[in-house]
């Protein structure tokens, strides 16, 4: 393969149109506010994956970004940025590109519609291209990246002091004897430099898979391929596949294996085992389980419900920034119940902010315009809106009247029959529905007794408003007085129906199905301390929110897996904060299609009392013993970018579920070797409630004088693992994925007798 076309992704796209404009190059403004709007140069470059752009100015500084970090691209005044300059800039030259993770959006205004239009177009085809791309050519981009990185003087071709500064760059330790043996083995023209189809033989060379070449012998009846039958046994022995296991050895040789050769003689090579081995079927996540996979038509209070604290919050509690973002992240993250935390706004318009803080503000009718909007791009089943409501009665109004003119049908007005239910519907059920929760007038029996309301407005108990209003905040005095709600407000609640907390005993005698009670990380911790099986009982019924402690003022999220040992449903957590919280919960949420709702254990929505501390009580019960071995890591990114720095990895494998379950066992660090440590170390666990364990996979860099350095990590739940020789693709702290950087283990599960 030669250098020009290492960069496959490039070549065939080069010949359309708007690629070629964009490889061209072209002058937009870059807007961050209505005063900071200035125009820089921007141009795809060859390899059809990075777009760089610089101001006239900047001499040869320029900033850059890779298609792959880019999410979505918005056209028009889909941000707050060109929403405030909508007045200089029409909408058909606008568009916002989105990028993954945490990163800051990228406001742009082309000079006309055309040119807006055809970047838009061309960045779209881009992503696609990548969206497609399998794991081999995503090296192959890698490889590219590396070689344009370490060809300092764009000759097409490196020095042997270039491939050194190289191999620092990659994570490599070695010493200038191996590194010249390998560039002298590479360098067949004899020309003391790498170019084209030399670096990528220098490269496999460096990344050769003595640890897969090892599993590939142990089968090969003549070392050299697997034959039908040798890929059976493999398929049978290792990883654990039942079924016709001939038909599909024939599949995986058809989709994997790249000789045509092979292909005939029905076989697999080395080179279709490690095709195979790296793709999303020889992952650790088993695909089956990626869409929607469960059974969607149980009441609401039946799921684990994706849920965001203070979503309009982008930063920390008191003073962070106040953004329409917040909301279309979480939403596009399949995140189904956001807060919104109103207050009275200047000329009768209600706004969202952290009430009491240096907080900024925004529009109410913003945060349910971007609701409306971005509800159902990733998931169809229902959104909830958490409303925190301190408002006015006049402005309550206002609130109604935007909810229904904005919403529309997308809003639950009423019940789905029109009758007086008896219990939560599905999400199947409310598909594509918007549903309120806060406090209301009365109960949902009211709406159908015939009881018509006098006035206008009504008071809930000072119980009911003390449920909504979070006890979190330190500056607020708890209020004794009544509060009044307005009908229009009130009357947007069907299923959500905010009340305070009695007791396990007063809810099981009083309690109606569409109440929903809030709890602190810290009450819930305290009911699930005195009570657990009580707590898992209620909420086989009834829906319960837990959210972060006041004192969190950094955004800092609790463990989320201790909530729902107890079955609590709507666990919000700071999804601006990237750590092991979210980590969780983005690896709970990632089976059954991200949509947002996960069906909790039939012992989590049945009668049997179920004790997440004493699990060995549960009829069926059934404990697993989990062996993970961790083989190796591959392309582990740089986390101390000064140049002699190389990371010392360790894998620690930690397990969370009930208190039984949680535990946590490292492997050996291997020193400098960041690019293919080998570690065949062994990891032993016992599962006793399985239905409710996630494996979370992390990489450190270790440090014997301070804390360890994060380098990545994977987070699923246990019952999406696929057993045998798999890969764990590891994500960046953000969540985000940083190919090729991946670990090889093999896994083992027994039941235990």
């Amino acid at each position: 393969m030669r250098r020009d076309e290492m960069a496959s992704t490039g070549t065939g796209l080069q010949a359309d149109e708007d690629i070629q404009s964009m490889l061209v190059g072209t002058v937009m403004r870059k807007i961050k506010s209505r005063a900071w709007k200035k125009q820089r140069y921007f141009k795809l470059e060859d390899d059809c994956m990075t777009i760089w752009y610089k101001s006239k100015k900047a001499g040869n500084d320029r900033s850059t970004f890779s298609v792959l970090d880019v999410e979505a691209i918005r056209e028009g005044h889909q941000s707050e940025v060109l929403l405030s300059t909508a007045d200089e800039f029409p909408a058909e030259r606008c568009f916002t590109l989105v990028f993954r993770g945490r990163r800051g959006n990228l406001d742009l205004v082309a000079e006309s519609a055309e040119e807006a239009e055809s970047w838009i177009r061309g960045l779209r085809k881009l992503i696609e291209n990548v969206e497609n791309m399998d794991e081999q050519e995503k090296l192959d981009q890698w490889i590219s990246d590396w070689f344009k990185k370490a060809d300092k003087n764009n000759d097409g071709r490196m020095n042997f002091k270039e491939v050194q500064d190289l191999l620092k760059m990659m994570n490599v330790d070695m010493n200038e004897h191996h590194a010249l043996r390998l560039f002298t083995m590479a360098d067949k023209s004899q020309s003391r430099t790498l170019e084209d189809d030399e670096f990528v033989h220098f490269y496999k060379m460096l990344t050769q898979r003595e640890d897969v070449l090892r599993v590939f012998q142990k089968y090969s009846s003549d070392g050299q391929k697997l034959s039908l039958s040798d890929l059976e046994d493999f398929l049978r022995e290792e990883q654990l596949e039942g079924g016709n296991l001939q038909q599909r050895a024939k599949q995986l040789i058809e989709r994997y294996e790249p000789s045509d050769r092979a292909k005939l003689l029905n076989a697999m090579s080395f080179d279709g085992v490690l095709m195979y081995l790296g793709s999303a079927e020889g992952s650790v996540f088993n695909p089956q389980q990626r869409g929607v996979y469960q059974d969607m038509s149980q009441p609401l209070c039946h799921y684990f419900i994706s849920s965001s604290h203070n979503t309009y919050l982008m930063e920390d509690q008191l003073r962070g920034h106040s953004s329409v973002e917040g909301y279309i992240r979480a939403l596009t993250r399949g995140c189904r119940c956001v807060e919104v935390d109103c207050w009275d706004g200047a000329n009768g318009e209600p706004i969202v902010y952290h009430g009491h803080t240096f907080t900024s503000k925004i529009f109410f009718k913003d945060v349910v315009s971007a609701v409306g909007n971005y509800a159902f791009k990733v998931s169809e089943y229902p959104v909830i809106l958490s409303i925190e409501n301190h408002c006015s009665v006049g402005q309550q109004r206002v609130m109604a009247h935007h909810l229904n003119n904005i919403l529309g049908d997308k809003l639950l007005k009423s019940t789905l029959d029109g009758k007086a239910p008896g219990s939560l519907p599905s999400p199947e059920e409310l598909k594509g529905k918007i549903l309120l929760k806060a406090k209301k007038i009365g109960g949902l029996e009211d709406d159908f007794g015939g009881i018509v309301e006098n006035g206008l407005t009504g008071e809930v108990s000072d119980d009911d408003a003390v449920a909504e209003i979070e006890d979190d905040n330190l500056h607020r005095e708890s209020r004794k007085s009544k509060q009044r709600l307005s009908k229009e407000l009130s009357d947007c609640v069907v299923y959500c129906k905010s009340v305070n907390f009695n007791s396990f005993k007063h809810s099981r005698l009083h309690a109606k199905f569409y109440e929903v009670t809030s709890f602190t990380e810290s009450k819930a911790r305290k009911h699930l301390r005195e009570a657990g099986a009580e707590f898992v009982h209620h909420n086989t019924r009834q829906l319960t929110r837990v959210y972060p402690s006041g004192f969190r003022t950094d955004s800092s999220n609790f463990n989320p897996q201790e909530m729902w040992n107890a079955g609590c449903q709507i666990v919000a957590l700071n999804f601006q904060t990237a750590g092991e919280g979210m980590d969780l919960n983005d690896g709970l949420f990632s089976q059954n299609g991200c949509c947002g709702y996960i069906l909790k254990p039939p012992f989590m929505r049945d009668e049997k009392r179920f004790n997440p501390e004493m699990p060995q009580n549960l009829d069926g019960y059934c404990p697993i013993s989990l062996t993970v071995q961790i083989i190796s890591g591959q392309q582990l990114p740089k986390v101390n970018m000064k140049k002699d720095s190389i990371v010392d990895p360790l894998v620690r494998v930690e397990i969370h579920g009930v208190p039984m379950d949680q535990a946590k066992q490292e492997t050996r660090y291997i020193e400098n070797n960041g690019f293919n440590p080998v570690w065949y170390d062994t990891l032993r666990f016992t599962i006793h409630t399985p239905e409710l364990a996630l494996v979370r996979f992390v990489v450190e860099d270790y440090d014997k004088a301070s804390r360890n350095d994060f380098v990545g990590q994977y987070t699923l739940p246990f019952i999406c693992m696929q057993q045998g020789y798999r890969h764990i693709y590891l994500l960046s702290r953000d969540g985000t994925s940083i190919p090729p950087s991946s670990i090889f283990v093999h896994i083992r599960m027994t039941g235990l007798e």
